[in-house]
């Protein structure tokens, strides 16, 4: 069996890899890992629950709710919020610990679990594997009054939009942008922040009843989005994830503008501003090599991690960086948010935008963006990769064909059960074809 946890905590498809029994005993094991502390100082745990809207979302939440309060720790109910949120009020709170339920992108019925430390940080791995550990080991639950309590909160998502206005406080006045929310845990939350920061909002997929979170919307579906900019004359788009803590954006010629451009557009910003630590940017291995390229042109250092918010975060914190984040949009601020935070992200670019008087595109181009495919391979055996010597030749073949004027990356996902080809090029042609021939030699070679 493998890992439980992957790269963003627990993750499947809702009653039946995730199920209420497993949500209540990650809830126990979570309790005994996480709140150790709390119980060796004497106080009672505390926890805050976050989930977007989906329907799975209802009984995850009343079973993880169950398996944290039968160990002995009070909880608190957040209802539907975003992933930063839950973040931001676990530090702001001074909660032990912290729980969101989301899937993220995924379709409606994928659902996960993710907690995040005391100060709202994610957990590295160590402390995953010790709550994965903690499953099956048994131990001694409290009776009495010293199980926890079960309660509704009311005003934590106001606590957050506070929180985002304190942050960036410029008026967006003049600024028409379209949002779409994914039908996910912003659908309320996001136009209500823009438009009290004073930009003129069009709204679109702020359906709240999950059924169809990320159908053919969000940051993984922009093509809806791309159209409403165009017609709708707005400055800007932006599009969410469904728990949002990513952010896309399109302009208002309706280009995508993706994660490593607006990095791209943040880094200089906070450079200009003398708010970037020196001079550094953080970003994964899958970001575009033209970040890399407009990093150096503009004075600005870049330095690579895996693939995973969590690992841009550890690096970040480990040397002081404040800024970081993927091409898919997480963003990391680490002045003002301990995680990706898409609705922070999208206020800063529009910050920018009011600020320098400048369009998204003219902010954009910055930075050229190398023709890229990403091709997942499904079906295969991700276990063999590493030992797989056809694919190593495939790799390499390619690698040298390139040169310097390209790169390959190839990677298990760490959410699906795939392998990524991901190739960069001169031209879109020659990308197709190198990532093609390495997709084909890993189906050959892995199939299962």
């Amino acid at each position: 069996m493998g890992r439980l946890f992957g790269t963003d905590g627990v993750r499947g498809l809702a009653n039946v890899d995730l199920t209420a029994e497993l949500a209540l005993r990650l809830g126990q094991a979570a309790a005994r890992v996480l709140a150790a502390e709390a119980r060796s100082n004497g106080h009672r745990p505390r926890v805050l629950i976050g989930r977007d809207p989906r329907p799975s979302g209802e009984f995850l939440e009343a079973a993880l709710a169950a398996g944290l309060a039968g160990a002995g720790a009070d909880v608190d109910l957040v209802g539907i919020a975003p992933t930063p949120a839950v973040a931001f009020l676990t530090a702001r709170q001074g909660a032990d610990f912290g729980a969101m339920i989301s899937a993220s992108h995924n379709p409606m019925p994928d659902n996960g679990i993710k907690f995040f430390a005391a100060g709202g940080r994610k957990l590295p791995d160590s402390v995953e594997d010790r709550i994965e550990s903690a499953l099956a080991e048994s131990w001694e639950l409290p009776t009495g009054n010293q199980v926890g309590r079960i309660r509704l909160t009311s005003d934590a998502v106001d606590q957050y939009l506070n929180h985002l206005m304190e942050v960036v406080p410029v008026r967006l006045g003049g600024l028409r942008v379209v949002v779409d929310c994914a039908n996910g845990a912003a659908a309320e939350l996001a136009p209500a922040a823009y438009r009290v920061a004073g930009a003129e909002v069009i709204a679109t997929n702020v359906d709240t009843g999950g059924d169809k979170i990320n159908d053919g919307c969000g940051s993984t579906h922009l093509d809806a989005l791309i159209e409403a900019v165009i017609e709708g004359r707005a400055d800007i788009g932006i599009a969410h994830d469904g728990d949002a803590d990513r952010c896309l954006a399109v302009d208002a010629q309706g280009a995508v503008i993706d994660g490593d451009q607006i990095l791209a557009i943040l880094a200089i910003g906070l450079r200009d501003q003398g708010r970037l630590v020196d001079d550094t940017l953080v970003a994964t291995v899958m970001s575009n090599l033209g970040l890399k390229q407009a990093m150096a042109a503009n004075g600005i250092k870049l330095v690579e991690t895996p693939v995973g918010d969590r690992y841009v975060l550890e690096a970040m914190t480990a040397a002081g960086y404040n800024l970081g984040g993927e091409q898919s949009g997480h963003v990391i601020m680490a002045d003002w948010a301990t995680t990706g935070d898409g609705i922070l992200t999208a206020l800063s670019i529009m910050e920018r935008m009011a600020t320098t008087g400048r369009s998204l595109a003219e902010l954009a181009g910055v930075m050229r963006v190398l023709p890229q495919i990403l091709i997942n391979v499904a079906g295969v055996d991700r276990t063999k990769l590493a030992d797989c010597e056809p694919v190593r030749v495939a790799v390499s073949e390619a690698e040298a064909e390139l040169g310097d004027a390209g790169r390959v990356l190839l990677r298990p996902s760490g959410t699906e059960p795939l392998i990524r080809v991901m190739v960069e090029a001169p031209t879109q042609a020659r990308a197709d074809a190198v990532a093609g021939r390495i997709a084909e030699a890993v189906r050959t070679h892995l199939a299962c």
